[in-house]
């Protein structure tokens, strides 16, 4: 996400830190390379010229210069000016209205919305405990009806039917008085996209947003498309009372100038950003921990934050209380930390948080095959009877082979696993004695594709 950038910046906040005192010459080149940086990611250029400006105004000012490390204040001028710059707050959705709160969803054809719906049922159900319906109103792109039902079945929510041969607006009201006698919380509408904006779109999501009254009216804008975007949502949010914007396929190769510019553009919040294909990959947006990570400087809250929904407290209080007990970690437990990884998001979700240093230090992974080791792993283990997993040591080249042949895969790979399970099993065991930082040295080389 926003690597490019990031790790262009990166380099002009390493330099500020070390300057022991900023002078116009060394500021004007720091901030000829925020430009350049900013440019080459996309961002709108009246933006940047407003955000150098604002930058410049403060490292001149008394705040920077009486500091006794002014590089270090510089930097955190630029970190509260892009903060400022994307939001300054986060900016949380508005459901405090009678059941069913309304989300209309708009945007292009192609852009994600219909999985966007889907990854926002989720969210909703988990983060809010909310009881979720969803209708499409798309009578025109072909089986858009049924890929909104699939991800919302995916996504455990409910899903009210329509037909391509009805009017969108009476499947929008046949679908609030369905969630208003079912007593759904939020009801959740797709709206048709096009290939680009025409007046005969305009007018239909007009007149869904007049007979519905939504709470929430979301633009969802593909940020690989960069200006296009900003256009594109500036050009919504003047036909249509957007409430906030979802940046989606921020993972994607985009350069990340949509996700600085579309705020201070348009004038509306960005409130979740899309990751990937699966459900999983939505996130809302707080705007100083995206000024962190393009920074260089990690996003170890929302690590945190992803850690505590996906790690399962139960089994994570269960393996202390083996531990705690003496007995060994086996197999059985080392498939569950690979599990409770994957849904992290995987290795690439959990680096992308990290901040620049650590990431440069993982920076001979190839995450590709790593995550391939890691399901391979996973296969091995599957492959195993259930005394080989609760006991490792039994395992010799008979049982290697008929293991290797029933997950598919060499002899070696066999014996890599078994070696990595050593290492992580004598980390466990100087966990048991309290030697975290014995603990933490053995790390290295634990994980698929690391050195």
């Amino acid at each position: 996400m926003l690597d490019n950038l990031s790790q262009r910046l990166a380099r002009v906040v390493k330099t500020l830190r070390g300057e022991a005192r900023l002078t116009e010459a060394n500021t004007q080149d720091m901030l000829r390379e925020i430009r350049i940086a900013l440019l080459e990611a996309d961002v709108a250029l009246p933006v940047v010229r407003d955000l150098i400006a604002r930058i410049r105004e403060k490292a001149l000012g008394q705040e920077v210069l009486a500091s006794l490390t002014p590089g270090q204040a510089l930097v955190g001028v630029v970190h509260r000016e892009l903060t400022e710059l994307m939001g300054g707050a986060s900016a949380e959705l508005d459901l405090a209205t009678t059941p069913p709160a309304i989300i209309l969803m708009a945007g292009l054809q192609g852009a994600g919305k219909t999985t966007t719906v889907g990854k926002l049922a989720r969210w909703l159900r988990e983060t809010r405990r909310k009881k979720v319906l969803t209708v499409s109103c798309d009578i025109y792109r072909p089986a858009a009806i049924e890929q909104l039902r699939l991800v919302t079945e995916q996504a455990g929510a409910d899903f009210f039917a329509s037909t391509p041969d009805q009017k969108p607006v009476d499947i929008a009201r046949a679908a609030l008085q369905w969630g208003r006698t079912h007593y759904h919380d939020v009801l959740l509408v797709d709206t048709a996209g096009r290939l680009a904006i025409d007046e005969r779109l305009m007018a239909e999501i007009r007149e869904l947003h007049q007979a519905l009254s939504p709470v929430e009216t979301l633009f969802v804008v593909d940020a690989m498309q960069g200006q296009d975007a900003v256009n594109t949502a500036r050009a919504f949010g003047e036909a249509l009372p957007l409430t906030g914007i979802v940046l989606t396929k921020l993972d994607g190769d985009s350069r990340g100038g949509a996700a600085l510019s579309v705020k201070a553009v348009t004038g509306k919040p960005i409130k979740f950003v899309g990751t990937g294909e699966k459900l999983t990959g939505l996130e809302g947006f707080h705007p100083e921990r995206m000024a962190n990570r393009i920074l260089g400087m990690g996003d170890i809250l929302s690590l945190v934050e992803e850690a505590q929904k996906a790690v399962d407290q139960g089994a994570a209080q269960e393996l202390a209380a083996k531990l705690k007990s003496g007995n060994r970690f086996d197999l059985n437990d080392f498939l569950t930390q690979i599990s409770q990884m994957k849904k992290m998001g995987g290795l690439s979700s959990l680096l992308d948080k990290l901040p620049a240093q650590m990431q440069a230090a993982a920076g001979q992974t190839d995450l590709t095959r790593a995550e391939r080791d890691m399901k391979r792993m996973q296969g091995i283990i599957h492959a195993m009877t259930p005394a080989e997993r609760a006991r490792p040591e039994i395992i010799k080249a008979s049982r290697k082979r008929r293991i290797a042949t029933g997950a598919g895969v060499q002899v070696q790979e066999v014996n890599r696993l078994l070696s990595q399970f050593d290492q992580m099993q004598s980390m466990m065991k100087k966990m048991q004695k309290g030697g975290l930082a014995k603990m933490m040295r053995g790390m290295k080389g634990m994980l698929p594709g690391m050195r």
